[in-house]
């Protein structure tokens, strides 16, 4: 197959909230967008001579001639937009974002563009706000002096897949229900959080100021717990623990974590724990300005640390002027243990665990299990018992791994059982349920999980695995795609699922692009290469086939397709053999 290397200037859209607003009216939302593409998009990128290279169900990618060109172009679409959702209730409006990047891609012999230009533009549309258009260093340099814009500086940021941070700059157009021209007159700018949804925080983790760093779990472990609770509130919009987590120790700005994480409000704090007494104090942030909502400090014995939380999530409600129902209210009692030293030992092991390594997660267990031990109705203690056992079977870290799914699965259940109002239990259940294929109750559990939890990042990911083991895969994508959402800093495990569900759609040039990013992020990462391996065979691109293939065995000699066809758990085998049939093209089993 040829290709042609260039340097171009490429555009990467999509709708902000996409899944949503299919769930509430998938047949609405296809209307509307076919509409604005034949009637805005497609024109607007014909006058600005720019080529679609392709389209992802809700997003598409454009190349242009110059950078000049793609800002203009974006510009026009989003204040057509601006217009278009005059009236519109929020909760319907259809808002894009846009990432442009000026970079070397490679043009295949079917038009379709790859390569660095092509994933960095991606990126800087993943962290654009709804209505913003992020532009790179490089892009923004092609058009700072030849068009009148406002933007705001993001400084250098990490985008996820891309080794090196790229600094990009914001440009926010069509503010407040105005227009902005797109030639010559300045594009007003706003903080990205304007446009977030307006009941929507990140929690940052607490600071530890005990002047002991082995006291940093007990802070974190405080602000998983506040996380927690917030996210059992349908009400709220809030981002998941590995995102917030991702600020963990830099001198950031509010307004700098609300424009990323897309959030309005951001709840910072600081814990000091000495001997029997702590001190916690926490101040609520509007993003947008940057003002203070409200702030308190809390000197309590640690044995009524969960009322210090239940007050904290208390006051955030009532500043965000939440209206709780009865059910609310319930779910927001704190479920935890009345032993201290329980507790301690759970946030011990649960720091452990997060970790994800063999030996830490051993660790965890044991700290996790002394939880157990002291308060044997801890609910939550039990769920990451299973959870240790789970990571066990799956990497095979144990002497027996059939042993360790039989222990998560006595774990996981009787942590439902001690409370079943705990969204923890039921996904650690949903988790063992899979992998023993009761394929129906492990969907069953994760969406229970979600009920009770409605901002359970974790939970949608367990949900939409279950969904792609059950032959369900374009539920599954809806699954990510709102996972994603809630976790912008997403484990790059997310990738690999989303890119098998493509996969099982016939979708392998797409899954190809997605599973080029989890090689990215996880180089070591052997099941990821052999389904790139199997989507070049379905594609006939044999050559990268065989060299993936020949990655795979590097990275894992014992990689073993009879092994894999044992454990992963596929309702319907003919779904795995569609793997080996695409190796099998290739001639590489």
């Amino acid at each position: 197959m040829s290709e042609n290397r260039k340097l171009a200037a490429i555009l990467a859209a999509d709708v902000v909230g996409y899944s949503r607003l299919a769930g509430a009216d998938e047949d609405r939302t296809l209307a509307r967008l076919r509409a604005l593409r034949s009637d805005l998009i497609d024109p607007t990128i014909a006058v600005h001579h720019g080529r679609v290279v392709k389209r992802t169900g809700d997003g598409a990618l454009v190349e242009f001639r110059s950078v000049v060109d793609a800002v203009r172009c974006a510009i026009e679409v989003q204040n057509g937009m601006v217009e278009r959702n005059d009236g519109v209730p929020q909760d319907r409006r259809i808002e894009f974002r846009i990432g442009i990047h000026l970079g070397d891609v490679v043009e295949e012999s079917d038009g379709d563009l790859m390569g660095d230009g092509v994933n960095i533009a991606s990126r800087l549309e993943g962290v654009a706000a709804a209505g913003a258009i992020c532009l790179s260093e490089d892009a923004y340099r092609q058009v700072k002096a030849r068009l009148d814009l406002s933007v705001s500086d993001l400084g250098n940021t990490q985008l996820k897949n891309i080794a090196e941070p790229i600094r990009v700059y914001s440009l926010q157009v069509g503010s407040a229900g105005t227009k902005t021209a797109a030639t010559s007159q300045t594009a007003t700018i706003q903080p990205a959080t304007a446009t977030s949804p307006k009941l929507s925080i990140a929690v940052l983790p607490f600071a530890n100021m005990s002047g002991d760093a082995e006291q940093d779990y007990f802070a974190d472990g405080i602000s998983e717990d506040i996380i927690t609770a917030l996210s059992k509130l349908s009400q709220l919009f809030v981002i998941a623990r590995n995102s917030s987590f991702t600020f963990k120790g830099k001198n950031v700005q509010v307004q700098e974590v609300g424009t990323k994480l897309g959030v309005r409000y951001v709840l910072e704090g600081s814990v000091r724990k000495s001997g029997n007494r702590v001190r916690i104090t926490a101040q609520l942030i509007d993003a947008t300005t940057g003002g203070h909502i409200w702030a308190e400090r809390f000197d309590r014995d640690l044995t009524d640390i969960f009322a210090v939380q239940d007050d904290v999530t208390q006051k955030i409600v009532d500043a965000l002027a939440v209206s709780l129902t009865e059910g609310d209210r319930k779910r927001l009692v704190p479920g935890q243990t009345g032993r201290p030293e329980a507790y301690d030992c759970f946030l011990r092991g649960r720091e452990l665990w997060h970790r994800l390594t063999k030996q830490t997660n051993r660790d965890a267990r044991e700290l996790l299990q002394r939880a157990v031990d002291l308060d044997p109705n801890f609910a939550s203690a039990h769920a990451f018992v299973a959870l240790t056992h789970g990571l066990d079977y799956l990497n095979r870290w144990s002497a027996s791994p059939q042993r360790s799914i039989e222990q998560a699965e006595e774990a996981a259940t009787l942590a439902v059982a001690r409370d079943d109002n705990d969204p923890v239990a039921h996904w650690a259940l949903s988790l063992v349920k899979l992998y023993s294929r009761q394929h129906d109750r492990a969907i069953s559990e994760a969406e229970r999980a979600i009920v009770l939890n409605p901002n359970f990042a974790e939970g949608r990911v367990s949900l939409g695995e279950a969904l792609i083991y059950s032959g369900r895969a374009e539920e599954a994508l809806a699954c990510f795609d709102r996972a994603r959402v809630l976790n912008p800093y997403f484990p790059d495990v997310v990738l690999h699922f989303q890119a098998l569900a493509l996969f099982q759609l016939g979708r392998y040039r797409e899954a190809v692009e997605l599973l080029l990013q989890r090689v990215s992020r996880n180089p070591v990462t052997d099941v990821s290469r052999a389904l790139l391996a199997a989507c070049y065979g379905h594609l006939g691109r044999f050559e990268e086939a065989r060299a993936t293939w020949q990655e795979v065995l590097r990275v894992n000699p014992d990689y073993s397709l009879e092994y894999r066809r044992k454990v992963l758990p596929f309702k319907n085998p003919a779904d795995f053999e569609l793997v080996v049939e695409g190796l099998r093209k290739a001639g590489v089993v």
